[in-house]
């Protein structure tokens, strides 16, 4: 499958429950990323200032980058169609390029943590059950 591929040659882990992610759901990527004590502000600022090259691409639905309320990790989540076009993305030029300037190692506590979830239930406000 290509996002192992992508993953083990990031060298990050991946949790996707029992392995099997079927084709067709709405697919949710969260990036849980450790921020260094002092780094924060240099984080947040990439993420304001970043060029989002991935609202261009097919199937990409929404991103959301989330500041810990309480310590722990940042959470960069991104929002597919299908596991498909996540895949696309990062066999993409622009994941390629959103990619190559990342800030030094000091900048993080340690190893980010990558989840890819699946919906399978959802609620939005004004919708009835």
């Amino acid at each position: 499958m290509a996002e192992a591929n992508f993953l083990a040659a990031l060298g990050r882990k991946v949790y996707c429950g029992d392995g099997a992610i079927s084709r067709g759901m709405v697919v949710v990527v969260a990036n849980r990323i450790p921020v260094a004590k002092g780094w924060e502000e240099e984080f947040e600022r990439r993420w304001r200032e970043r060029k989002w090259a991935v609202a261009e691409l097919p199937g990409f639905i929404r991103t959301e980058v989330l500041r810990p309320v309480k310590g722990g990790y940042y959470v960069v989540t991104t929002h597919w169609r299908s596991m498909e076009d996540f895949e696309h993305w990062t066999e993409s030029k622009a994941f390629k390029e959103a990619h190559a300037d990342t800030p030094p190692k000091e900048a993080f506590a340690g190893p980010n943590v990558l989840e890819v979830h699946e919906v399978i239930a959802e609620k939005t406000h004004g919708t009835r059950s």
